[in-house]
């Protein structure tokens, strides 16, 4: 038996989902026996931490402070072990300008985009570079904050004078914004557990009903989408999907578990959006699903994970 704290909550636009995550992992960690120690990621979090002395960290904290080498940081000041990815790679797949770019180095398929700040939006006049980005990449296009999770301030253009109100909406989430190629087709998941031997989980798609895509209502609000394990994609491409997610951890240099997120097209090719470090736990989302799936249940993910925490070495 170890004694963990939970870490939830935190000062992020997902809080909510974060102490939803939290609470989840909290039953499973005592169904397996352990010592729980929940811990909500205020101003006190590092007093509570040097108290009680966990031997390891569980981190359920979703979005900034959380998922970006935040939280991560203060933990290896500590030397207390925590489950989930080390603070370059969270930083690295918290940031999807960063991760993009690593993919497409590394030669794993990511729908083309471009970048820029709100300082050069608002002092540069980057405003004007609009029709040359419209230009390059086409219609529809994918607005998002280049670190934010959970889908929140992302938006689908479809007409050309919407991509103004696009960006502003996403600068209200980050002074940082990525436009890409919006790719249609299936919003497919793929859990990866980064061990010795990294293996994957089921693929598991995503089927929002009553909107444009997976977005932040879609993911938390009971009803409103439904978690498939499709049985008609081809073993070609499930076996891809595999080889493609455990790249795209591989090149963040992932640790623990993680969820790639990725689009099937019309053509039946696979295109990366994004690898979350630290997948959400509640009950509408997609890990639980694909242990589900996989018949190996919530409880076998949460100790796999408590098996891989460690600290950066």
């Amino acid at each position: 038996m170890s004694r963990v704290a939970v870490l939830k909550g935190g000062p992020s636009l997902e809080r909510e989902v974060s102490l939803r995550s939290g609470t989840n992992v909290e039953l499973a960690l005592g169904r397996l026996g352990h010592e729980v120690i929940p811990m909500d990621a205020d101003q006190h979090l590092v007093r509570m931490l040097r108290d009680e002395r966990p031997d390891v960290a569980f981190i359920a904290l979703h979005g900034r402070g959380g998922e970006d080498g935040t939280v991560q940081e203060i933990l290896e000041i500590l030397r207390i072990p925590y489950t989930g990815s080390g603070v370059l790679a969270s930083e690295r797949a918290m940031d999807k300008v960063v991760s993009k770019a690593l993919f497409r180095d590394a030669g794993l398929p990511a729908p083309e985009g471009y970048a820029f700040s709100k300082e050069a939006f608002s002092r540069m006049g980057a405003a004007d570079a609009l029709p040359d980005i419209q230009q390059s990449l086409g219609l529809p296009l994918c607005v998002k904050p280049a670190r934010q999770g959970s889908a929140l301030g992302i938006s689908i253009v479809r007409e050309p004078g919407d991509l103004a109100a696009a960006i502003l909406n996403a600068m209200g989430y980050d002074d940082r914004v990525l436009v890409e190629r919006f790719v249609p087709g299936r919003e497919l998941a793929v859990t990866v557990v980064m061990a010795d031997d990294p293996w994957a989980l089921p693929v598991i798609e995503a089927v929002p009903l009553g909107h444009d895509f997976y977005d932040f209502e879609a993911r938390y609000t009971p009803g409103e989408c439904e978690l498939r394990s499709p049985g008609d994609l081809d073993d070609e491409v499930v076996q891809e999907a595999a080889r493609v997610s455990i790249a795209a951890a591989r090149t963040l240099e992932c640790r623990g578990i993680c969820r790639v997120d990725l689009m099937l097209d019309a053509a039946g090719r696979l295109w990366i959006l994004e690898v979350n470090t630290i997948p959400g736990m509640t009950d509408t989302s997609l890990l639980p699903k694909a242990a589900e799936v996989a018949g190996i249940g919530f409880d076998r993910v949460v100790a796999d994970m408590l098996d891989l925490a460690a600290l950066d070495t």
